[in-house]
């Protein structure tokens, strides 16, 4: 056996000290890189204009889907919050969807006039967008297949759910519709 080791320039001694001590040596786990960049993505915004996220390098991005008539409606109110707040490190983009109970039937301009009236919002919106199934924004098939954004293949379940990007435009994160923007985990990543 040591024959066949030294044969493929593996020492035995080393393979058997590694296999001893396991605990002496920590496992790194190689995290997966995205195979495209999410910073090549360009998006219409709720007026209209086109804006490519790669103005978005080098602060984290909390990406949402939303809806005017949904019970986690309210969450627009932390969201501007989180978003005044923590502005200088993480900038909220918000995605209303027509896709769950139909939460989000009004056009372009009644979505940003109930967003400015009711939360004041002030975050960027974008246009009504498909976060699911086959015909899914480019984004949202970015955030949701694991062979673009190296690990995640989670669609939103409900409206918003939240995905959270680092600065250098990798994907940190998926948080359910239910977890509200101030969690401490969505917290931590800005620390």
């Amino acid at each position: 056996m040591k024959k066949i080791f030294k044969y493929i320039g593996i020492s035995f001694t080393a393979i058997l000290g590694a296999c001893a001590r396991p605990a002496e040596r920590p496992l790194e786990i190689p995290v997966s890189k995205a195979s495209s960049s999410i910073y090549s993505i360009k998006l219409t915004d709720i007026n209209g204009g086109i804006t490519d996220l790669s103005v978005y390098k080098g602060k984290k991005m909390l990406i949402v889907n939303t809806a005017s008539k949904c019970g986690y409606t309210h969450q627009y109110a932390d969201l501007e919050r989180l978003h005044k707040e923590y502005g200088d490190k993480i900038v909220v983009l918000g995605f209303p969807c027509n896709q769950f109970g139909g939460q989000e039937p009004g056009t372009a301009e009644e979505i940003g006039a109930f967003c400015q009236k009711n939360y004041g919002v002030t975050f960027p919106l974008f246009e009504k967008s498909n976060v699911k199934g086959a015909d899914k924004s480019e984004l949202y098939s970015w955030l949701t297949d694991k062979s673009k954004n190296g690990w995640n293949e989670q669609e939103p379940s409900w409206n918003f759910c939240k995905y959270v990007i680092d600065e250098k435009g990798q994907l940190l994160a998926f948080y359910p519709s239910k977890t509200d923007p101030f969690d401490e985990r969505i917290i931590s990543l800005l620390k």
